[in-house]
């Protein structure tokens, strides 16, 4: 850290001098390290400055001689110890999500699995279970795309999730969700298993280096279906875009115009072949090192128990929790970090940086 403090001071006192914009471009180039060296190194200023104030709190505590006033000095120590501590791991987490993409907005997709009704409805509570995650985070979301079930519940929806870090954190949700429950659906209340799959790919910003050739795209108009709004059923502004080479079919509904539709779709279409390419590389790197990967958004990563006891417990890492409907209510920070954190000891366990990687 001290030698991003020296570049940092560098590049500000170089900016200071006269005729630093003469050379637009790599003036240009300075600023954007500047502001990467400032997001690094502000949080671990602040950090160290919240250490230093705890101490002197603790000293200022220990030399209080009035017991009252020394109980309520330790008080205010402690209550700000917690939240230093909270902070620290905070930036510790954050130094986990290093990934190119990790600071961009969201697209999730939840895809209901075989079963029918069962998991068209399980479907729809992992879609809630995220809706309730974004708005603990302050993330804004947006319904992208859904199709409802023929009984009950979603067969798929998308939703677009925005904030700081947004796929970083939710990217490692890509899997298939087992739920075991007994059925409400079932007149003979039998306990049934349910699955539905989650996938997440970044927001990518419009000038991405990947180009799709118009004569691959196969493009579909159809009425937008779900609940409310003027255009639903009257007018073609929902858009369905194939991409012929892979198969991959996008679509946006989100929109009552059918040109922002297409726009929406297009992203979230090249978000998905980036992807495709970024778990290629994943998967290589896991192969010759031995790793047994779960990049695979098919791969089994957690398990729901409703009944006969009620469990959620994450496979990948072990982490676990009975308290069933404080999940379901979108605490899912412990799966999360769970994740993160295994994620760190694997590529350091495999000798691939977050670059190998991206």
């Amino acid at each position: 850290m001290p030698g991003k403090q020296e570049r940092l001071s560098e590049l500000e006192s170089l900016m200071g001098e006269p005729g630093f914009w003469d050379r637009k471009e790599q003036a240009q180039k300075q600023v954007e390290e500047v502001s990467a060296l400032r997001a690094k190194v502000g949080p671990v200023v602040d950090l160290e400055r919240q250490v230093s104030d705890l101490e002197t709190l603790k000293l200022m505590a220990d030399e209080e001689a009035d017991p009252t006033q020394r109980a309520a000095a330790y008080a205010d120590y402690a209550a700000e110890a917690e939240r230093t501590r909270q902070r620290l791991e905070e930036f510790e987490l954050l130094q986990l999500l290093g990934g190119e993409n990790d600071k961009s907005n969201a697209f999730l997709t939840v895809h209901s699995g075989a079963g029918g009704t069962e998991s068209c409805d399980w479907a729809e509570m992992l879609l809630r279970m995220y809706e309730r995650w974004s708005e603990h985070h302050g993330f804004k979301r947006e319904v992208v795309d859904i199709q409802e079930g023929d009984e009950a519940g979603i067969k798929s929806a998308t939703i677009k999730v925005a904030g700081d870090f947004a796929f970083g954190y939710l990217a490692t949700e890509r899997g298939v969700h087992r739920l075991v429950r007994i059925s409400p659906f079932d007149s003979n209340k039998r306990r049934h298993t349910s699955f539905a799959s989650v996938d997440v790919v970044p927001e990518l910003p419009d000038d991405a280096p990947i180009d799709i050739d118009e004569r691959d795209l196969k493009l579909d108009t159809f009425r937008s279906g779900g609940k409310g709004g003027q255009n639903v059923n009257k007018v073609e502004t929902a858009v369905r875009i194939t991409h012929l080479p892979s198969g991959l079919v996008v679509a946006c509904q989100a929109e009552r115009s059918q040109m922002k539709n297409r726009v929406t779709a297009l992203k979230l279409l090249k978000a998905k072949l980036t992807q495709i390419e970024v778990d290629k590389k994943r998967a290589e790197v896991d192969r010759q090192y031995g790793e047994k990967g779960d990049v695979a958004w098919g791969s089994q990563i957690r398990s729901y128990v409703f009944q006969p006891y009620q469990m959620v417990k994450d496979l990948r890492t072990g982490v676990e929790t009975g308290d069933v409907q404080a999940v379901m209510d979108g605490e899912i920070d412990p799966f999360i970090h769970g994740k993160l954190r295994g994620l760190k000891r694997d590529k350091s366990g495999a000798g691939a940086s977050d670059d190998d990687l991206a």
